[in-house]
This record gives structure tokens, C-alpha cells and sequence, in this order.
């Protein structure tokens, strides 16, 4: 690992270029194409290149005995080919059986080639890389990565293998070798240091080339478990100056905020009344003190910037109905904008329910709508007829301008991208002769501690809804081993034949989107075939937006039996019907997405269950989380848990947006680093120089993220 006197050293003796100013064009086989598939990943620059971090690593320094095989197990394998043979069932498929001195596996291919198969021929030697599942033929590997073997044993791998996060059109090989050219410039010590080793705690205190160097190859020795909870120093000291970077960023926003104006918003009691009259069930407690907080927001002058969080089914919605309420009766524009149609269309239903009663126009705005029908829509958004408008993305396209609006309502904020908000927020009123700035009310159901939100999102101000309406179903959740999965399988055939609907959750992690979605697929498939005569329906993450909300809105019309999906219906829609949840592999999600997805069943009358099929083997720490989703009901509890945990998941789960996303830092598991990003953000060791450098390296390429 380089040493801090050899990267200054090396910055003294010669005059070279930072890795921020250096285009990935430099490395060799980087044209203009790839320089632009690098850029969907915000790599620009070398530096880019080298804070792009693994995700996760594999272990492929030894070779695993085919007996030692488990499922669930990733792992490297050898053995002889004995048949290889096409397949024809539901998909065709090339099914290889591998054997060494050991036992046997199969290897399974959906998508091959003529070539592919001839490779692998009875006789030949073959290493493999993958995931080990129970299939068909027992234990099997679907697409694992193959190689040829020799005459001559090819090594092993002497280092952990790293996984990034890719992007279409990159693999990991690709990648991997420009990482691995990246790090000979960094072996250069053209990385610059912008945190002063004094303000770093002792075991943290390493030089950034160093650290860059170990993640990207960390040696076979290296604890395997320490770096899948991000607990290496290495990773520390890199999740260190991200937070801050983040946190610095906030501190500004905070401060701009603060200088623009926002039209004073003043309540208004008789429509206020009429509301209050018509509802058919009494507010709780924490959604009445909630709505006066944010309805004291509202009469201010500068806008509101807060945080409405609520477990699902707290009544988020409603208070966002009043504070919209607020913003009508004061004569102004409100929008409630929602990540998918089919959420955007609950809402509609919602807000017209409780609204239209009182007089007040509500305009619906998505990108499927006919064309007439849009500029209907239009026309009244633009003249003020539309005092309400619920919609999607299509909400901040051009050409969508508002009469006088004031109020920006946003659910699932993180499902949306941040140029996505900034263009909603600018299309603010004109007051006189200044333009003003509507005021903000983003929501989530993702529960996060209140003194972590206070740290981590340093530009809102948090309102929390810790009470549940009463008449909410309890969920009972239970862990089942994937041992017992055919048990599982018959249980959801039972809830089908009873005229019950069901989830089938896949959480397999691969190393694409694309290989995910075919995980799902394979899944839906397998259980297509076992639940004789069920309407089964599949949504990932690959499909279009309107593909997947057609499959949804025939699942909440029961016209589907069985809804098999990626995470992707973590933010979804009320299926009251809906009394049954499998997760598969739940241990590699983050407590707080796995409460998320467990609350969309639980939602009508009927008695909910939701089961977690974990592999094995589980780890202590898998075991205690699972335990913990068993125990707890209350989302905040749960998070609570999470942090104690320190597990691995994301609290706003934006990995599948790809905006606002930390690259190593995650804020439960380092939540113990705060109180020292804070420290740090408030001493004057560092300048503004280095504050806007610290700022620039982890934010820049995330456009306007500071003003978002």
C-alpha cells in the first residue's frame, strides 16, 4: 500500500496532472462510444474512475469441492464435462452436467450459442464461477462464467474479485481493466489529499491512494465478511469525506434556501371545516400535530423544504390533502407528484374524493395520455381552472406551465431524479416583479431515525407520523429456509385456491439488471409450472414504465393470481386482496426495504402473512435482522434495529434510480460517522477552497445536485 510521504513525495519531485483533470479518453481503448457508457455512470475523469467502488466482491482465490456446494453459495468450481444437452421445456435451455472426484452439478444455460455449446463438449475441463441454486437437477448454476481449462492449471485469482455497479452496454471485465489501468496512474500519487490527516480519527488516518488501492484489489487475505459490511478502514475513510461532501452540500442549500422567497400561504377555516365534515374517520393524533407543522411552514415566506415520513398505511396522504387544502384556499396551485401511473392514479382517487366534494378542480397529467386529452389538461393547468394536479414524471416536462403554483408535493422523492425535482420546483408564480418559489413537501414511507434524518438530510426540516390509523391488519412473519421451499410453494398454491393473491419477491443481486430480470423470469416460470392452472405475472426493473403498470393494475383488478417481481414493487399500490408475501433471499436486502416490501400485503381485512426464504447458510448477522423483521412491526423501531445492526441497507433504496446515491458511504451502518462529519463541517481547518474541492469530487457529476 503506497505510503503518505511517497504519494507527497511524488507530487514534489515532478509536475504531473491530477486524476480530476485527466478524461478517460486518455486510457487506452476508450473511444468516444464507451467515454459515453462511462458517463451514464457519472465517470468523466480518471478520478471518477477510481472513486466508481465495488459493491460487493467475490472469492474466487480457491476452488470449491462440487460436494461442498450449498444454495445460495457463490463459488469457484472444476470439474470434467460429462453431458451437455438441449433442453426443451417451458424455455429451452443447454444443461451441462459438470463432475469431479467429488460429485456433480449442473451447468444452465437459457441463452447460448452454437459456439458455446461446442466449447463445452463431454471430456473437457471447465472452471466455472457463479451462484449455486436448487433446480430440477439439483444443485445447478444458471449462466455462471466458464473458461476452458488447459492441459496446464490456470491459477486462481490472488486477489478478491472485485463487483461494480455497471450500467448498459459495460461488463465487469471491461471495467476491471480500466480500473486496473486507472490504478497505475494512482500508483503515480496524482490523487489529491483534501482531508488534513489531524482532523481524522487514528485508525482512519491513511493516505487516499492507499485506501483507493485496497478496495480496488484487496489481497487474498483480506476479511471477506469486514468488507461486506463496509467496516474496512479503507472503506471508512472513503465513506468519511463522502458524508461530509454530502453534508456540506446541504449546509449550502440550506443557506441559499433561506435568501429565496415563497409566496405566505394563510389558511382558510370555512374550507378547512368543510374538509374536516366530510371525512369519515377522526385524524390521528400524529397526523393532526404533524399537519400544524407543516401548515406554520406554509404561512412563511421562504419555502417550506420538509420531510414528511410515515410507515406505510400512516396517512401520509391525507396530511399532504390538507396541506395541499391550505395552498388552494389561499388561491394557488398545488402538485402531487408520484413515481409510476398506477400510484399517481391512487392518489387521483384520493385527493378527488376528498376535494372535488368542496368545489375544487383536480387535473391528472401522465405521459400515456392521448394527446387531446393532454392539451385539455394543459390548458387548464395553465389557466388556474386546475387547482389541484396529480401526476407523473410528465409533470416537469416543457410545456407544462402552471397559473400561480405553490405547493410541490413529491412521494417517494427518491424514486425521481434530482434535475427531475429542480424542474418542477422552477416553475414557480411570478409575484409583482420577483418570481417566487413553491414551497416542498416530500414524503416517504421509508422509515428512517430522526436524529440520522436530522444529520443526513440537513437541508429539511423532518415531520414524523408514529402512529398507525386503527383497523390496520397485523402481518405475521416467519423465516423458512430454502430447504423447505416446495412447503412454501404449496402454501401459496393454497392461498391461490382460496381466491387469495400472492407475492413472489426475487432479490437476487446480479451483476446486471439484465441478469436479474432473467433470474425473475426463470423464477416465474419454475412457479407457472408447479401452480398448476394460477394466473402468474412477472415486473422487473428492464421493463417499460407502461408494461409495468399494466401488470400491476391487473394484479389490483384480480385478474392475476400470483405477481412474481424484482424490488421494484417496493413502493406500489393498495391490493387489499393481496394476503400473502415471499421474499426469496431477504438476508441481502437492508431491513428497511424488506419492511417496505412486506407492507404491501397487510392492506384489507383478511389475515396477512409474509414469509422470508433465506439461504443458507445464514450468518449471525443475517439471522439477528430476520429476527428483528419478525419482531417488529413498527417501521421505526425496525430502523432503529438496522442501525444497531449496522446491516447493509440502503435507507432511501436508490440504487435502481442511480440519482443521489452515496457510492461506498451508507447512512445507517455509518451513522457513527456524523457526529464527526459535522465536527468537521463546522471547524475552520478547512477552507473554502477545500470544502468546495471535497464538494466537487464526490458531487460534481451529480448535475445541480447541491440545488436540488
Amino acid at each position: 500500500m503506497p505510503t503518505q510521504e511517497s504519494v507527497s513525495q511524488a507530487n514534489v519531485n515532478r509536475e504531473v496532472k491530477t486524476l480530476a483533470d485527466i478524461p478517460v479518453t486518455e486510457l487506452k481503448g476508450v473511444g468516444a462510444k464507451l467515454a459515453e457508457t462511462l458517463a451514464r455512470l457519472h465517470i468523466s475523469t480518471l478520478q471518477d474512475l477510481l472513486f466508481h467502488l465495488p459493491a460487493r466482491y467475490q472469492d474466487r482465490t480457491r476452488v470449491i469441492p462440487l460436494a461442498g456446494l450449498r444454495p445460495g453459495m457463490d463459488a469457484v468450481i472444476e470439474g470434467e464435462v460429462r453431458a451437455a444437452d438441449v433442453v426443451f421445456g417451458r424455455r429451452r435451455s443447454l444443461a451441462v452436467r459438470l463432475q469431479d472426484t467429488t460429485g456433480s452439478v449442473t451447468l444452465r444455460f437459457f441463452h447460448f450459442t452454437a459456439a458455446q455449446k461446442n466449447r463445452l463438449t463431454p471430456g473437457t475441463r471447465v472452471r466455472c464461477y457463479g451462484e449455486a441454486r436448487r433446480g430440477s437437477a439439483g444443485i445447478e448454476l444458471y449462466h455462471p462464467e466458464t473458461e476452458v481449462l488447459g492441459e496446464e492449471l490456470s491459477p486462481t485469482a490472488d486477489t478478491l474479485t472485485p463487483v461494480y455497479p455497471l450500467t448498459e452496454g459495460l461488463g465487469q471485465g471491461r471495467l476491471r481493466a480500466l480500473i486496473g489501468q486507472g490504478l497505475d496512474w494512482l500508483a503515480d500519487g496524482n490523487v489529491t489529499e483534501l482531508l488534513p490527516q489531524q482532523l481524522l480519527p487514528g485508525k482512519l488516518q491513511l493516505p487516499l491512494a492507499g485506501a483507493l488501492m485496497y478496495l480496488h484489489q484487496p489481497p487474498a487475505s483480506a476479511d471477506l465478511s469486514l468488507l461486506a459490511e463496509g467496516q474496512h478502514p479503507a472503506q471508512q475513510r472513503l465513506a468519511l469525506e463522502e458524508l461530509l461532501a454530502h453534508h456540506l452540500s446541504l449546509l449550502e442549500l440550506r443557506r441559499s434556501a433561506s435568501a429565496i422567497a415563497a409566496p405566505p400561504l394563510s389558511p382558510n377555516p370555512a374550507l378547512e371545516r368543510d374538509f374536516n365534515a366530510r371525512l369519515p374517520f377522526t385524524p390521528t393524533g400524529a397526523q393532526q400535530r404533524v399537519g400544524q407543522e407543516i401548515a406554520e411552514d406554509l404561512r412563511q415566506t421562504k419555502p417550506m423544504m420538509r420531510l414528511l415520513q410515515g410507515d406505510v398505511g400512516a396517512g401520509k396522504t391525507l396530511v399532504a390533502a390538507k396541506a395541499a387544502l391550505q395552498a388552494i384556499g389561499a388561491g394557488y396551485q398545488a402538485v402531487v407528484m408520484a413515481p409510476t401511473e398506477i400510484l399517481a392514479e391512487q392518489h387521483r382517487i384520493n385527493f378527488c374524493g376528498w376535494l372535488e366534494p368542496l368545489g375544487i378542480t383536480v387535473a391528472w397529467l401522465t405521459g400515456s395520455m392521448k394527446a387531446s386529452e393532454r392539451r385539455q389538461q394543459l390548458a387548464a393547468i395553465e389557466s388556474g381552472e386546475a387547482q389541484l394536479v396529480v401526476g407523473t414524471h410528465a409533470l416537469f416536462q416543457e410545456g407544462v406551465s402552471f397559473h400561480r403554483l405553490a405547493l410541490v408535493i413529491i412521494d417517494e422523492q427518491h424514486r425521481f431524479g434530482v434535475r427531475q425535482r429542480l424542474q418542477l420546483r422552477e416553475k414557480g408564480s411570478s409575484e409583482g416583479t420577483r418570481r417566487t418559489q413553491p414551497h416542498q413537501l416530500i414524503m416517504t414511507a421509508t422509515p428512517i431515525p430522526r436524529t440520522l434524518a436530522m444529520s443526513a438530510f440537513a437541508d429539511l426540516d423532518c415531520s414524523v407520523i408514529d402512529e398507525l390509523p386503527p383497523g390496520r391488519q397485523p402481518i405475521n412473519t416467519v423465516a423458512i429456509s430454502n430447504e423447505r421451499r416446495d412447503d412454501v410453494v404449496a402454501r401459496v398454491y393454497g392461498a391461490i385456491q382460496e381466491g387469495r393473491q400472492a407475492y413472489w419477491v426475487c432479490t437476487l443481486i446480479e451483476e446486471s439488471e439484465t441478469l436479474q430480470a432473467q433470474a425473475a423470469e426463470s423464477t416465474a416460470e419454475e412457479l407457472a409450472d408447479v401452480l398448476n392452472g394460477a394466473r402468474v405475472a412477472l415486473v422487473h426493473g428492464r421493463m417499460k414504465p407502461d408494461a409495468k403498470d399494466q401488470v400491476m393494475k391487473a394484479f389490483k383488478a384480480g385478474e392475476v393470481d400470483l405477481l412474481v417481481a424484482t424490488t421494484v414493487i417496493e413502493v406500489g399500490v393498495d391490493v387489499p386482496n393481496a394476503s400473502l408475501m415471499i421474499i426469496e433471499n431477504p438476508e441481502r436486502l437492508g431491513l428497511a426495504q424488506l419492511h417496505q416490501l412486506r407492507g404491501r400485503v397487510g392492506r384489507g381485512s383478511i389475515a396477512s402473512h409474509c414469509v422470508l426464504l433465506y439461504s443458507t447458510p445464514l450468518s449471525a448477522n443475517g439471522r439477528a435482522r430476520l429476527q428483528a423483521l419478525r419482531s417488529h412491526s413498527d417501521g421505526f423501531a425496525i430502523a432503529e434495529e438496522d442501525l444497531r445492526l449496522r446491516g447493509p441497507g440502503e435507507i432511501l433504496g436508490t440504487r435502481q434510480t442511480g440519482e443521489i446515491q452515496h457510492r461506498i458511504a451508507d447512512l445507517q451502518r455509518d451513522a457513527h460517522l456524523l457526529p464527526l462529519v459535522q465536527k468537521i463541517a463546522a471547524t475552520d481547518t478547512l477552507d473554502e477552497n477545500q470544502r468546495r474541492a471535497i464538494i466537487r469530487r464526490w458531487l460534481h457529476n451529480k448535475p445541480r445536485f447541491a440545488e436540488a
